[in-house]
């Protein structure tokens, strides 16, 4: 079978924002790929550098050093002028922001901010961006489109209103969409709903997709291939099913860990991750997440510690890379492949 198409290509991207206590390192080397018709989901605590990442790939950010590489279709993003990124924006590469809410205009009614967007792009008439908007309210699921396309977004739940984004996000028929927790503070049927929504739209336009989430159920959901960030870094790197049954770094067996099971007895507490993330101002030299790791157990206070001394220094002063088996790899100087230590 051929692979498919490479449509995104991330190459050591680095973003930092200058403070006055000095640089902040939000995103640290991190690689990965996205083929044209498959989605990969980004996954990591909060401050693990998920949405900047987005941010930087869509070249939204002001005031941030950004380097590395971003090819879309082949063409370079980073240090492309405003103009020309706008021009992509939107209708090349699209976002589904995370609070639609304040994503949208209170002052403007749905139809008129989707039918603005179109114009945009194509230079369409009026009348021919109102029945487009009206079109794309319909095509994502909204009952009486074009009675609703003349409401403001205070008149619709928050399920709508996320709705509205994805209309507005595909109305221009992008190639990529980033969608940054597309389904927080939504109840699980109205995320389900969300969450069918944009694979039958995948699926029927070949776009790829980029999943940022922070809940492993929706990523179990949705992906194809899985990218766990910690730190700003890349930790691990699977398809969907294989990082499930086999996680190979400690970071994401212990997000896996962290979830509640169905089996568990009422008296069971939750499995939470020792410590605390990283601070992004003063990155340690070596793993970031030594300090919280099992097998280090540095202040952890677990009692599953099992790595030498010579171990714990070379975590502690050596940052590991990203490497291993092809389609596999782990940034762990001990992963643990089908749960042997290697």
């Amino acid at each position: 079978m051929t692979a498919p198409e490479t449509l995104l290509s991330v190459h050591d991207l680095t973003v930092v924002f200058p403070t006055r206590h000095g640089p902040v390192r939000a995103v640290d080397g991190l690689s990965f790929d996205v083929p044209r018709g498959r989605t990969l989901g980004i996954v990591g605590e909060s401050g693990s550098g998920k949405s900047v990442t987005s941010m930087a790939v869509m070249g939204l950010h002001t005031g941030a050093e950004v380097s590395g590489s971003v090819i879309l279709e082949g063409r370079e993003l980073v240090g492309l002028p405003e103009r020309e990124l706008n021009r992509l924006r939107g209708r090349r590469m699209a976002m589904i922001f995370q609070d639609p809410l304040s994503s949208l205009h209170p002052y403007y009614t749905v139809g008129e901010q989707i039918a603005e967007h179109h114009r945009v792009h194509f230079g369409s008439r009026r009348a021919a961006a109102r029945r487009r908007a009206v079109d794309a309210l319909g095509e994502v699921g909204i009952p009486e489109p074009g009675r609703r396309a003349g409401e403001y977004p205070h008149q619709f739940s928050g399920g709508m209103r996320q709705r509205v984004m994805i209309a507005m996000a595909l109305v221009c028929e992008p190639e990529l969409l980033i969608a940054d927790e597309p389904t927080t503070a939504l109840d699980v049927t109205v995320q389900a709903q969300i969450l069918e929504l944009i694979a039958r739209v995948q699926q029927e336009r070949g776009l790829g997709v980029v999943m940022i989430t922070h809940d492993l159920g929706v990523v179990a959901r949705v992906a194809h291939e899985v990218l766990v960030m910690y730190g700003g870094r890349a930790a691990e790197r699977a398809p969907v099913d294989e990082l499930f049954a086999a996680p190979a770094h400690p970071y994401t067996r212990g997000l896996l860990d962290s979830l509640p099971r169905l089996d568990d007895r009422d008296d069971v507490p939750l499995r939470a991750i020792p410590g605390s993330p990283p601070s992004l101002l003063d990155p340690a030299p070596g793993c970031a997440f030594a300090p919280r790791c099992p097998r280090i157990a540095a202040g952890t206070g677990t009692e599953t510690a099992t790595a030498t001394g010579e171990e714990r220094t070379r975590c502690a002063s050596e940052r590991p890379v990203l490497a291993g088996p092809a389609g596999h790899p782990t940034a762990c100087h001990f992963p643990a492949y089908e749960g042997v230590p290697s």
